[in-house]
C-alpha cells in the first residue's frame, strides 16, 4: 500500500493519507506485523490539552498561553472514535486505553466511555477499557466513569512531597488532591489502580523510597517509569535517566523485593513484589531494557492519526478516510496493511544522542503515553 503526503492546516508532524488498496479484505481477528507482534492494544488520545505542565511531557516554556492547540473541529468526534475502535477490535484489539493530554478535560467523556464499553470482541467478550489520568478531576468524576463502563484507571503521581510534586507538575497542584482522586476511584471499583511515577534524575528521584513506603500496604500497584525521550520539547538527556535496575536496588535495600511473572505477553512493566507479601511494584524500562520485541500497541492521536510507535515521527491519517466517505471495509483494510508493514523498534536502536536527531518525534501530549 502506498500513501500520499498532503499538507494539512493543523499538521504538526509528517502525516500520510493512506491510499485504499484495490483488494479489500475482511478482518480475521488476528493481525501481526513484520516482527510477528500481534495487534492487541489501542491507545486513544482524546485531547491534546492538559491542566498540568509536567516537565517531562508539556514543559511550560513550550506549552505556554500562546501554544496553538487543535481546534475542536479537528478532533475526532465520539462517533468517529467508536467507529475506528470497532474496526481495531475486529482485528484483535482487546484493550483500549483513553489518554491525552488529560482525558478527563474532554467534555462529556463519560458518553464516549459508554459507547466504547458497548463494543465486543469477535467472540463476544467485553473489552478491557481503561483510562490514564493525572488525577486532578478524578474525585468528582470517578462514579460517573464507573457507571459509564470504565473498568479501571492509571493515575500519574510523580512525588509525595508537595514541593517536589508541584515542581514536577509546574501548576501548583497539590498531592492531596490526587490522593483523594485515587481513593475515590478505589471506592467505586475502578481497579486494580496503577500509579505511575516518572523518575527524572536530580528532580524527583529522592521520592522513590517515600513513594514505595507509602503504597506498600495498599491495593494499588506503584510503577516507576524511566524518563523517556518522547517528542522534542522535554530536553531529554541520558544522564537524567535513573535506570529501573537502580530503582529496584534502592527499594530492595530498604524493603526486599522478589521478581514475579508478567500478567501477559507484551506487558510494559517488569513486576516485583515485596518479599513479605505486602504489595507489588513495577518498573518500565523503555530506555535501558527495551521491550520493542513484544510491543502490541497502536496509538490513535486526538485528530485521528494512527501511530505504530510511541517515538514515531509521523502517522497515518485515518480521519481523512473517515471524513471522505470511505467504508468500514476500506478503512479496516488500510489498518491491516499499516500494521502488517510495521517494523518499529526505536527503543532497541536508541542512542544517547537522540536529542540531536533532526526528525521531530511526536509529543507525548499529542499521542498519549
Amino acid at each position: 500500500m502506498t500513501e500520499k503526503i498532503i499538507p494539512l492546516a493543523d499538521q504538526r508532524y509528517l502525516n500520510r493519507i493512506p491510499i485504499v488498496p484495490a483488494h479489500l479484505e475482511a478482518p480475521t481477528g488476528l493481525l501481526a506485523d513484520t516482527r510477528a507482534r500481534p495487534l492487541h492494544d489501542l491507545r486513544i488520545s482524546i485531547t491534546d490539552r492538559c491542566n498540568f505542565r509536567c516537565v517531562y511531557c508539556m514543559p511550560k516554556e513550550v506549552f505556554d498561553k500562546d501554544y496553538p492547540y487543535l481546534p475542536h473541529s479537528s478532533l475526532l468526534t465520539f462517533e468517529e472514535i467508536t467507529r475506528v475502535a470497532s474496526l481495531f477490535v475486529a482485528h484483535g484489539v482487546e484493550k483500549i486505553r483513553l489518554t491525552g493530554g488529560e482525558p478527563l478535560l474532554r467534555k462529556n467523556v463519560e458518553k464516549l466511555i459508554e459507547m466504547l464499553a458497548a463494543l465486543r470482541t469477535p467472540d463476544g467478550r467485553e473489552l478491557d477499557l481503561t483510562l490514564t489520568t493525572n488525577g486532578s478531576l478524578l474525585a468528582r468524576k470517578a462514579q460517573a466513569l464507573k457507571d459509564a463502563g470504565l473498568k479501571r484507571v492509571t493515575v500519574s503521581l510523580d512525588a509525595l512531597d508537595d514541593a517536589v510534586f508541584k515542581k514536577m507538575n509546574d501548576v501548583d497542584f497539590a498531592v492531596t488532591d490526587v490522593l483523594e482522586g485515587i481513593e475515590a476511584a478505589h471506592r467505586v471499583g475502578l481497579g486494580p489502580i496503577k500509579i505511575n511515577m516518572v523518575v527524572k534524575g536530580g528532580m524527583n528521584d529522592q521520592e522513590i523510597l517515600p513513594m514505595a513506603r507509602h503504597f506498600k500496604d495498599t491495593p494499588y500497584v506503584l510503577r516507576f517509569i524511566e524518563y523517556m525521550d518522547v517528542g522534542t520539547s522535554n530536553g531529554w538527556k541520558m544522564d537524567e535517566v535513573i535506570p529501573s535496575a537502580e530503582v529496584v536496588r534502592r527499594i530492595s535495600a530498604d524493603m526486599p523485593l522478589e521478581p514475579i511473572a508478567p500478567n501477559y505477553t507484551g506487558e510494559t512493566a517488569n513486576r516485583w513484589r515485596h518479599a513479605d507479601g505486602s504489595g507489588e511494584i513495577g518498573v518500565i524500562s523503555s530506555v535501558t531494557q527495551a521491550f520493542c520485541s513484544d510491543c502490541s500497541r497502536a496509538r490513535l492521536s486526538t485528530e485521528g492519526k494512527l501511530y505504530t510507535c510511541l517515538f514515531a515521527t509521523g502517522g497515518h491519517d485515518l480521519r481523512a478516510l473517515l471524513r471522505n466517505g470511505n467504508s468500514d471495509e476500506e478503512i479496516s483494510t488500510v489498518i491491516a496493511h499499516i500494521w502488517r508493514a510495521r517494523d518499529d523498534r526505536y527503543s532497541e536502536l536508541r542512542t544517547a544522542n537522540t536529542s540531536e536527531l533532526k526528525e521531530r518525534k511526536v509529543e507525548m501530549s499529542y499521542i498519549g503515553g
